[in-house]
């Protein structure tokens, strides 16, 4: 007789958290797999059955969620329109203790208020820390917390280089270039600390926080590595009033960057957390140069 696999809901499934945890549990073969995501066209045969539900729609979330053992839940703050992780959070944990959900993992952020007494205001780190009390207050059997690093991606996206006249690249930032202080990661890999959480609840799900890094660096580490490729790059350092005034919501990404210098990304518990993670992961974190080898090829002709 063949035993069915416990299922695992995950939210954002075609997204690059929700997606890379997919992956990492279908790698694992120890769970069913329930993509969860807005639109259900868009993820077909992505998982063991893909479902429509949306967490800004608390009514659809119960039916998502019936029958699975885990459940894997991250919100996006840079969603178009006003975003409110605290209501999705609550709208989530609501849901997944209404239909006995046994394990619940949570994709969060450094509390940056907390640890840094109200200095340093970081809302899209913020928000997400705030939904960690309903986790920990609902009483599931299981729970964890993972928090993602600075993405590998966001330099060659949002916050790559930009063009130089003479064909180089830069970066341009309101911190010094030489704080080793920024931990970084694929973070498509955040799913491989998901399923070692999953398969070992009595490791990590008492509430622990699993983090993902590759590398901790500074912006001037990151030049060397990839300059040492074949690129032209260079960082320049600014004052934070000039800094704020480059585009709409510059302030936010300048005390994030302020933040990192006096407490790293992880902040004061950075290593703990990163301990566990590569405890529980079930592969080890790709370093950023080799992720930039295949992901960040040089501009010949910018060259």
């Amino acid at each position: 007789m063949t035993i069915a696999k416990p299922i695992i809901a995950v939210f954002g499934a075609t997204g690059n958290q929700g997606g890379g945890v997919i992956r990492a549990l279908q790698n694992q073969g120890r769970f069913s797999v329930r993509a969860i995501t807005r639109d259900a066209a868009k993820a077909e045969g992505l998982a063991d059955e893909v479902v429509q539900a949306d967490l800004t729609r608390p009514d659809t979330l119960a039916d998502a969620l019936r029958g699975a053992y885990g459940v894997f839940v991250v919100t996006n703050f840079w969603a178009s329109g006003d975003v409110d992780e605290l209501a999705q959070g609550r709208a989530a944990v609501d849901a997944a203790k209404e239909i006995g959900v046994k394990h619940f993992v949570w994709s969060t952020l450094p509390n940056v208020e907390e640890i840094s007494g109200g200095k340093f205001d970081v809302i899209h780190f913020t928000q997400k820390a705030k939904v960690d009390a309903l986790v920990a207050d609902a009483g599931f059997e299981f729970h964890t917390f993972v928090e993602a690093p600075f993405y590998f991606q966001n330099l060659t996206g949002m916050m790559g280089p930009q063009p130089q006249e003479d064909g180089s690249g830069a970066w341009t930032v309101p911190m010094s270039p030489e704080a080793k202080v920024i931990h970084m990661g694929d973070i498509e890999q955040l799913g491989t600390l998901v399923a070692g959480a999953f398969a070992n609840p009595g490791r990590a799900g008492q509430g622990q926080r699993l983090a993902l890094a590759g590398d901790r660096l500074s912006w001037n580490e990151i030049v060397v590595i990839l300059n040492a490729q074949g690129h032209r790059l260079a960082v320049h350092r600014v004052p934070a009033e000039a800094y704020d005034g480059f585009f709409p919501g510059a302030r936010e990404l300048r005390e994030m960057m302020e933040y990192f210098e006096a407490y790293t990304y992880f902040g004061p518990e950075a290593e703990t957390k990163l301990a566990l993670g590569r405890e529980v992961a079930t592969e080890a974190a790709t370093s950023f140069a080799d992720w930039a080898k295949a992901n960040m090829p040089v501009d010949t002709a910018a060259t």
